[in-house]
């Protein structure tokens, strides 16, 4: 099948042939679902639900082939060297707790976490918080003032030879796309372990672990068309195999005495209990989905739709955008404020006229603060947005200024 991008995509999403005037912008936070990922997690209920790995009869089988399909495919997705490397969480923010618990284990007192000004809270507090387990020194790579990394700050920092780096692919508030593969080989070089936040980026460009070379990288289902419910942890085989598990139980294990366990190879060491069936099956599906539009077309189309919003939100008085101002390095989410009018109460009035946008500090309050602002609103595109979605939300904007003038 073939699928027709931007608006007219919109008809293989049921929630807008049921609400032809929703004008849907709040994609940061989390995507519609097509047609063909509903169908698929609705025909496993129907047809052939089973746990899986356990059962030796015949719907137990298919279910698990089926989920180990899906992790191939994921595997594919991202070029993993290998299907072992994917783990399944039940979100990006586990699959970033996974890997700051199991990693700090082996940290020393002074040890240096270095992460960047952008993070979302996902990537920054569980290193707060193995930080003050294990008496960590985070330190950040500051952001510039029209919302990019400070690369030239960043390298002089990555010399005093972190233990590891975190750092955002794309950032949920200014939309900028870091540089990862470049900082990344100076993290490696310097010896760190690195790790790539990807929840933001992974339905707007490609990712490829193994151009970026990385150690460790997360996603999250439900921004890139799948179910929520479901992360990825992406990890290097043999780095993977030397971290502990961080939670305890069922398929997880290899042999239990009354004493002693002894833990699973990978990835069944860090999926304790029954797993997000549907939920895998269905992001299977949002994947071939994907491949079949490809992320060349995606990033092609958002690359126009990013040009376009941008010169449209000049447009708008008074309005300011956080983040960069041109196309160079930037995806299609724009968080903004304009004088005098509160992002809740914008929201607000956007909802009553079926524009949703967010409004809020997006989970990176540190980035707000730096901005000298408690809160935004943020109106983020994706492949089934077009330019008439933007030509409403100016018309919400101008709406909502007349209103508080």
């Amino acid at each position: 099948m073939k699928y027709k991008i931007g608006s007219a995509l919109k008809e293989d999403f049921p929630i807008f042939t049921q609400n032809r005037d929703l004008v849907f912008l709040d994609n940061a936070a989390s995507c519609q679902k097509p047609a063909v990922v509903l169908e698929a997690m609705d025909k496993l209920y129907r047809n052939f639900y089973a746990n899986v790995h356990r059962g030796s009869y015949n719907i137990a089988e298919i279910v698990t082939s089926l989920y180990e399909d899906a992790r191939e495919k994921i595997a594919r997705f991202i070029n993993a060297a290998s299907a072992r490397e994917i783990i399944f969480t039940r979100n990006a923010t586990a699959a970033l707790n996974l890997a700051a618990r199991s990693l700090s284990i082996d940290f020393r007192a002074g040890d240096i976490v270095l992460l960047t000004e952008l993070e979302h809270h996902a990537s920054l507090v569980p290193w707060q918080e193995a930080g003050h387990r294990h008496n960590l020194k985070l330190e950040f790579i500051p952001v510039t003032p029209d919302g990019r990394l400070d690369i030239n700050k960043a390298r002089q920092q990555i010399k005093s030879k972190p233990k590891v780096l975190v750092m955002t692919a794309m950032s949920n508030v200014t939309g900028t796309v870091t540089e990862v593969e470049e900082l990344v080989d100076l993290a490696k070089k310097a010896g760190a372990i690195t790790i790539i936040d990807a929840a933001q980026a992974v339905q707007h460009k490609k990712i490829d672990v193994q151009e970026i070379n990385c150690d460790l990288l997360a996603f999250s289902s439900h921004k890139l068309f799948g179910p929520s419910g479901l992360g990825i942890l992406w990890g290097r085989e043999e780095l993977l195999e030397k971290m502990p598990p961080v939670e305890y139980g069922g398929h997880m294990i290899k042999e239990v005495n009354y004493q002693t366990a002894s833990y699973a190879s990978i990835p069944d060491k860090f999926e304790a209990g029954t797993p997000p069936i549907a939920e895998v099956i269905g992001l299977g599906a949002a994947i071939d989905f994907i491949n079949q539009i490809s992320m060349t077309t995606v990033e092609s189309y958002e690359k126009e739709l990013t040009a376009y919003c941008l010169e449209q939100f000049t447009k708008i008085p008074n309005l300011k955008l956080i983040g960069p101002k041109d196309n160079k390095n930037r995806g299609a989410i724009f968080s903004f404020v304009i004088d005098g009018l509160h992002p809740h109460d914008l929201a607000t009035i956007l909802d009553s006229i079926g524009i949703a946008i967010r409004a809020g500090h997006h989970c990176v309050m540190p980035l707000h603060s730096k901005f000298g602002i408690p809160a935004t609103a943020r109106a983020s595109f994706t492949i089934y947005n077009g330019e008439e979605d933007m030509q409403a939300l100016i018309f919400g904007l101008n709406k909502a200024r007349q209103i508080i003038s």
